[in-house]
């Protein structure tokens, strides 16, 4: 777990920063005063990245998969110029992508029936949405690949902070008025595209990136499996990214105020998903290690990482979402934001139990992924997206942004309960223990005794002392009740280096 948790913390640390400065980039888009961004504009912005996503989905073909699955045999009987297999990984998705392009095309008269009434800003700018959608495509496939050599420190810096650090000079573009905003939203689609070539220059640079289209002997042994497993994950990936994406389509296409909503409801989704960013660092540098784990059958190892992810992640999630949710209406008004957006505060609290039950399932998704069960995958996504469209469309319909986080939460909560009852059965594996719960007593105790000593206190000083009382509470009990291995270690390592010194 040392590596583990080396990489995660270093991971960790680069996409904090990453969240910082996507934080300024966040409050100039949602601010108010002159030279603002509408909540329209901001909605597109946040379109632009969910239809991306789709159309990487599309495109990819399970590529990803593949990539996780059997890079270890590929590494294990090949030397590195022999190694095809992300020679045909990256243009099976290329090809994919034209036919993205061309099925784009052919609806586009749908496209603009659907969203013309309420969100007429996404069919202004529909085509600069297949350049955004190549470029992540791109990157995508490329970050696996790094991921697979464990070079997640450099990838995770270009999607989480090289991303931002190119949105905040646009930004800035704009502020100071040297571009109009049709010119800032066709840099805007250009962005993935940048950060995804410099991606392709630092392996093929770093020797960690081959091209070859002889066919290795590795490839002709595994390719029906690989195909296979590509097949099953491939409509799995799909709907997963479009269970990821569909509450803003919809909103968008069906919500009274169309893309303004979108905003909101973006906005709120952001301040949520601050609770997935310990969640991301550590998948990316555990994935590797789950897969070893089940090519050398060891699942003592597995579900050492099952457990640890596990009340790490419910630690991590529970400090920030409660943290966040002390102070985030004072914040609103302390940081000026437009009175629209404070329509989406239920959200954040909704999203954010969301993300929390998420967090706290450990990797049971890496793990199913990984393992020879592979295809289970595939309909979990299936019951997944059966239960978020429709779900989505009622309650939109019925409650507008609000209808679309409940419809996340109860569909959340039932694909996590399946896979969490699916390691149960087939590995008797699961993440729980008594140190779960008492990582809950903790949390709520800390913010029950943070909220009520200071929610009398408004501003900045409310904020500080709020925060600072919960962060001592819930940092102090980790340590005192030996909540996690992680902790302690930490400290060891602290120590060591301390003592040097």
């Amino acid at each position: 777990m040392g590596q583990i948790r080396k990489q995660a913390i270093l991971s960790s640390i680069v996409i904090y920063i990453g969240f910082f400065i996507g934080f300024i980039n966040t409050w100039f888009f949602i601010r108010s005063g002159e030279h603002a961004f509408t909540p329209e504009q901001y909605g597109l912005t946040r379109l632009f990245f969910d239809v991306g996503q789709l159309m990487y989905a599309v495109s990819a073909f399970g590529v990803v998969a593949v990539v996780y699955k059997f890079f270890p045999y590929y590494k294990d009987n090949l030397q590195k110029k022999e190694n095809d297999l992300y020679t045909w990984l990256l243009l099976i998705p290329m090809l994919g992508f034209v036919l993205v392009i061309a099925g784009g095309l052919l609806f586009e008269p749908l496209i603009v029936r659907k969203f013309s009434a309420r969100s007429s800003i996404f069919v202004d700018y529909y085509h600069w949405t297949f350049v955004f959608g190549f470029g992540t495509l791109l990157f995508s496939i490329l970050e696996s690949f790094a991921w697979t050599f464990q070079k997640t420190i450099y990838s995770n810096f270009l999607r989480e902070t090289g991303l931002r650090l190119l949105t905040l000079f646009l930004v800035m573009l704009f502020f100071f008025n040297i571009i109009a905003f049709d010119g800032f939203i066709k840099l805007f689609s250009l962005m993935f595209l940048a950060i995804a070539l410099l991606l392709l220059f630092y392996l093929k640079r770093g020797g960690y990136l081959h091209f070859t289209f002889k066919q290795s002997r590795v490839t002709k042994k595994f390719k029906w499996k690989m195909v296979a497993l590509s097949s099953y994950v491939y409509g799995g990936s799909l709907i997963m990214i479009l269970s990821q994406v569909a509450d803003s389509i919809i909103i968008s296409s069906v919500s009274e105020n169309g893309i303004k909503d979108t905003g909101v409801y973006n906005l709120s989704s952001y301040i949520a998903n601050l609770i997935q960013v310990p969640q991301r660092s550590i998948v990316a540098v555990t994935i590797a290690a789950l897969s070893i784990a089940w090519k050398n059958k060891n699942l003592a190892e597995i579900e050492r990482l099952y457990k640890r992810t596990s009340i790490n992640l419910l630690l991590l999630g529970l400090f920030i979402f409660l943290g966040v949710w002390l102070n985030v209406e004072d914040a609103f008004d302390l940081l000026k934001i437009q009175g629209d957006y404070k329509a989406g505060l239920m959200v954040v609290f909704i999203l954010g139990i969301t993300k929390l039950i998420d967090a706290g399932t450990g990797v049971n998704g890496q793990i199913i992924a990984t393992s020879i069960h592979w295809r289970f995958e595939f309909f979990t996504g299936v019951i997944l997206i059966l239960l978020i469209l429709p779900l989505n469309y009622i309650l939109v319909k019925q409650y507008g942004i609000v209808g679309s986080a409940y419809a996340n939460l109860i569909s959340f909560v039932i694909y996590n309960a399946i896979r969490y009852a699916f390691l149960l059965r087939k590995y008797k594996l699961q993440p729980f223990s008594s140190k779960t719960i008492l990582a809950l007593i903790t949390g709520a105790a800390a913010y029950f005794i943070s909220y009520y000593l200071f929610n009398s206190m408004n501003g900045w000083t409310g904020v500080f002392l709020r925060s600072s009382l919960f962060a001592g509470i819930f940092i102090a009990a980790v340590f005192a009740l030996k909540l996690t291995p992680d902790a302690m270690q930490l400290v060891d390592v602290v120590k060591k280096r301390f003592g040097k010194k």
